[in-house]
């Protein structure tokens, strides 16, 4: 009773609505997407389809890789920055895709020297241009997006979003009757259409409204202080990301690749029904609470208990309706990747303390100490994977990977009380050592 009463304060609301925009961004992208890329199959060679899915897939990780930490350093940025939102958000937005241009550029020209597949990106100078402005545009995008989480516009999000996704499919579905000649490129230039548009509209909007300015004149000088955290958010995302990457190369090298397919629908699964949640909600628990530090306790106790809540429905459910979902993927899936679904599910709860770790230090801006930690931890999720793989298979290592998981949240856990108990905003120096006692008078 209690959480549903917390419910109608202002600053829950602010962190369900906006939490629950990038939920259902998650799932209208990943919905028309699944779509776009049956359109694909069918209306292109699976030589075409091949070269797009690669084209896009580096294309994202070069996107991320050119944000340099700038759509997360807004996020926290923007509600103390009142009066240079515009400023702040339009001079990031260009910075990031230059980042991602360059990066782009640079892929284009020396990614065919290692794999041959990569040559018709530099077949001509147009469309290695192609390439590099499909880079640049979701490096921008992707800033963009995270810097309305910021203004708390999680709705205009999820319509930039929703946008993006419709147009692509709808430019895929017209080159694709249209086009007598329908190459990999093809594909990949429905993602710049989809960008620009989506982007186009957003600026449209904002401006209209008087929100912000999107177009406003960048000024350099407004990063000028903000250079340090953009960076420190940079290498804890890039930490984040680490063990998300290699994960599918240690079950490939220390199983077969055939395992990984296994593995990588239920992290899917995992991801997309159980983990989304707890994550979107720390994301904007750090946005709300950057706004106003005074709310910090009671912010996290109300996402706590919305996360555990998550947690619990999952782990209830998921063993009823998991095995129906993996079967779509085929009866194999359902036998191997069940045990480690299983396991994954479970792991929410650490992963709940971790993510509001995490945002706690984002928060309190400890971002060196937050990525050693977070690092030195990602290796260690990995060799436990290891480990784990080369006694049990694919269920060890599942389990070997939650048993680090679970460490790391016991570490973390007396931080994330600290928080959680107090009504003031409070720095995170001591992780580890209790919170000290005052003498009694």
């Amino acid at each position: 009773m209690t959480m549903m009463r917390g419910l109608w304060t202002a600053a829950n609301r602010a962190i369900l609505i906006n939490a629950g925009s990038l939920i259902a961004t998650t799932a209208v992208t990943a919905g028309l997407g699944f779509v776009y890329w049956l359109v694909a199959a069918r209306g292109f060679s699976p030589g075409a389809v091949g070269l797009a899915s690669a084209s896009i897939s580096a294309m994202t990780l070069l996107a991320y890789g050119g944000m340099l930490g700038l759509g997360t350093m807004l996020m926290g940025e923007l509600p103390r920055q009142r009066g240079r939102e515009s400023s702040l958000i339009s001079t990031a937005v260009l910075l990031s895709g230059l980042a991602g241009g360059v990066l782009g550029l640079l892929f284009a020209v020396l990614a065919p020297v290692v794999s041959t597949d990569f040559r018709p990106l530099q077949a001509t100078p147009e469309a290695i241009a192609v390439f590099a402005v499909g880079v640049a545009l979701t490096s921008a995008t992707l800033v963009a997006d995270q810097a309305l989480i910021g203004l708390l516009f999680g709705g205009l999000q999820l319509g930039r979003n929703a946008v993006f996704a419709v147009v692509k499919l709808g430019a895929l579905v017209l080159v694709s009757l249209w086009l007598k000649q329908r190459t990999g490129m093809t594909i990949y230039e429905t993602w710049i259409v989809g960008n620009l548009l989506s982007l186009a509209m957003l600026v449209a909007l904002g401006s209209a409204r008087g929100w912000f300015h999107l177009g406003a004149r960048p000024q350099w000088s407004a990063l000028r202080g903000l250079r340090r955290s953009a960076l420190g958010h940079h290498g804890l995302n890039l930490a984040l990301q680490f063990p998300v990457l290699a994960l599918p190369i240690v079950v490939t090298t220390t199983l077969t690749a055939a395992f990984n397919a296994y593995f990588y629908v239920a992290w899917m699964v995992a991801l997309s029904f159980v983990w989304v949640a707890p994550a979107a909600l720390c994301l904007v628990l750090y946005t709300v609470s950057s706004k106003t530090p005074a709310l910090l306790g009671r912010a996290i106790r109300f996402t706590l208990a919305v996360s555990l809540l998550v947690g619990v429905l999952a782990n209830i459910l998921l063993p009823v309706i998991g095995d129906p979902i993996l079967h779509l993927f085929g009866g194999t899936y359902a036998s191997h990747a069940g045990p480690a679904l299983r396991i994954l599910v479970l792991a929410v709860f650490p992963l709940i303390i971790k993510d509001h770790f995490v945002s706690l230090c984002r928060i309190d801006r400890r971002l060196g100490k937050a990525t050693m930690l977070i690092a030195a931890g990602g290796f260690l999720e990995l060799t436990g994977a290891a480990v784990g793989a080369h006694v049990g298979g694919l269920w060890g290592l599942c389990l070997g990977w939650a048993a680090v998981i679970c460490v790391e949240a016991a570490l973390m856990a007396p931080a994330v009380y600290r928080a959680a108990v107090t009504d003031r905003p409070r720095q995170l120096e001591s992780w580890l050592r209790p919170a000290p006692v005052e003498a009694e008078r």
